[in-house]
This record gives C-alpha cells, structure tokens and sequence, in this order.
C-alpha cells in the first residue's frame, strides 16, 4: 500500500470537574489545538511543533500523539503496515495548566489515525481508547463531544452523556505562569473522604447538572463548591482563595480549580457582558498573591474535536 494522505484535526481545551464533579464531568471551550498526520509504512517519525511548550514535547515514540495513534492503529490490520509517520502540531492550550492539553493530543492520535484507515472505528470507540490512555473520561470526553459532558464507567466501559446546557455561558479562564503537574496535584488528595464531603460532592454535582439543564442561574451559584479536591490544592495555587472571591465579587456565578490545576475558571451569564472585567480582577488578585497570570474570555465549544483534510 502506498503512503496515505495527510488528515488535520482540531481539538479543543476541555474543563474537568466543573467544581465537584470531581473525574466525571467537564465540559470543551473555545481554544483549540491542531494537528496533522501522516502515516508511512517505513519506520521514522518527523515532527514540527511550534506553539506553547514546543521545546517540551517529546520528538520520538513517547510523544502522545503518536502513541495513541500507535494504539488503535495496533487494534487494526494497518498496524502491521503503517511503521512511522509525519506529525504536525500547533499548540494554543497552555500544557500542564489543567485545560486538557493532554487530552487534546490522545485525542488527535486517535481521530487522525482512525481517519487515516477509513474510521473503523465509532466516535463511542474513541472515547473507550481515550479513557484508557488518560485514565479519567473528565478531559476526553468533552474533547470528544464538545458541550459538557457527564461520565461515568461501568463495567470497564465509559457512558458520556453529552448536552448543550439551557445556560448561555462565558468562561474566564485565568492561567497562572507555572505548571502544574497531574502528578503532584493528585498525590495531596486522601485516599478517603467522610461520608459528609461525599454527600456534599454528590449535592451539588447533581444540582450543577439540573441547573445547566433547566438553565437556572441561581442552583447554578449554589452548585460549583467542592469539599474533596479543592481544599487540598488550594496550597499548590498561591491566592486560589482570593482569586475565587475577586470573581465573585465581580459578577461572576462562581469560579472553580481547571482540572488538576493551576488554571482558574470562572463562569458568567453571557447577557452580563462581565467577563472581560471579571478576567481584569482575577488576574489582579494573583498578581497581589505574586503570580503573573493571564485571562482568556472563552465561550462553550459546541462540536469537539474534528478532522478535516
């Protein structure tokens, strides 16, 4: 077989936990990474990467793009045929700052590939490889999906319900200059919550999903605290605390950690038009806790990742 064409996907910047949903909910934004690829049947890989974090990025069978494609490509008879590849990548999401940069990246492996040998595989199939590779559907999904997403696993299987919420949205997210590592963010949680933080989690995830859907900003105010995640990162985000009020105190619904981290994101009516003074405050309140930080005034991303050629 000859080599194959090159396909590009564009992939954007997700949410996770959305305040209490701690590894089960998320939702995509305006902000997007974009990939191209290649396969070849002989054995090399050639990368350009430019954009945030380039000279981070391995050039090699390590890099995540390559490595998810690798992995469905392996689940295929094109495994055996395709050896190497030309990767592009060009990156908007700011990594390890808890906007799903990661995500982006499995997920372009797998949908370029998967375009790649005539999509063998379903947009459901996707979601399976990406949970493995990741490990928590929270990022994947709304990659996958676009809007928010609601996840669970059962059986060893992801069930996302995806939707377009009733609430029209703006989100400030305020991206501190340091990452902030999956890894260590996780290490600070407990192994065990009390029964009383489990019943506050489960609270409000349930009524931050009746707000979105009804589209009632008032359960929405009150659903976004969390008690099993946030208070134990709070001490790897300098000024989190000050940064959350300094929304609030500006109009925002209520803002909550990206993620793992560090990023801030705050949510606002759109028919406010307060976002942009929102962002202005939230970055002044990190600046005052010594971290340089920037905003960006992002809307919901509707559609999810897509390949086109």
């Amino acid at each position: 077989m000859a080599d194959t064409k090159t396909v590009r996907v564009k992939v954007p910047a997700t949410s996770a936990n959305c305040g209490p949903g701690f590894d089960c909910l998320g939702f995509a934004c305006t902000m997007y990474n974009e990939f191209s690829l290649a396969l070849t049947e002989k054995e090399g890989l050639n990368f350009t990467i430019t954009g945030d974090g380039a000279q981070n990025i391995p050039q090699d069978e390590y890099n995540i793009v390559w490595r998810s494609a690798r992995y469905l490509l392996d689940r295929t008879r094109y495994g055996a045929i395709y050896k190497g590849g030309v990767i592009t990548m060009h990156n908007n999401v700011p990594l390890s700052r808890g906007l799903g940069s990661s995500a982006t990246a499995i997920i372009a492996g797998l949908e370029a590939a998967n375009a790649l040998i005539g999509n063998e595989f379903s947009r459901r199939d996707i979601l399976q490889f990406a949970n493995r590779i990741e490990g928590h559907p929270d990022n994947v999904a709304p990659a996958i999906f676009g809007g928010f997403t609601s996840s669970v696993v059962y059986r060893g299987r992801v069930q996302t319900f995806a939707f377009l919420p009733k609430l029209r949205l703006k989100f400030v997210a305020a991206i501190p200059d340091f990452t902030l590592p999956t890894r260590v963010a996780r290490e600070v949680l407990p192994d065990k919550v009390t029964r009383e933080d489990a019943i506050f989690n489960i609270s409000r995830a349930s009524m931050l999903i009746a707000a979105l859907m009804s589209g009632n900003p008032f359960y929405f105010r009150n659903s976004l605290y969390d008690a099993i995640h946030e208070p134990y990162r709070m001490s790897l985000v300098p000024g989190m605390q000050d940064v959350f009020y300094a929304a609030k105190k500006n109009g925002a619904l209520g803002a909550t950690l990206s993620g793992a981290g560090p990023t801030l994101m705050a949510y606002t009516l759109e028919r406010d038009h307060i976002a942009e003074s929102v962002a202005d405050a939230m970055v002044d309140a990190f600046e005052k806790n010594g971290v340089k930080a920037a905003a960006h005034v992002l809307s919901l991303d509707t559609r999810g990742a897509y390949v086109y050629s």
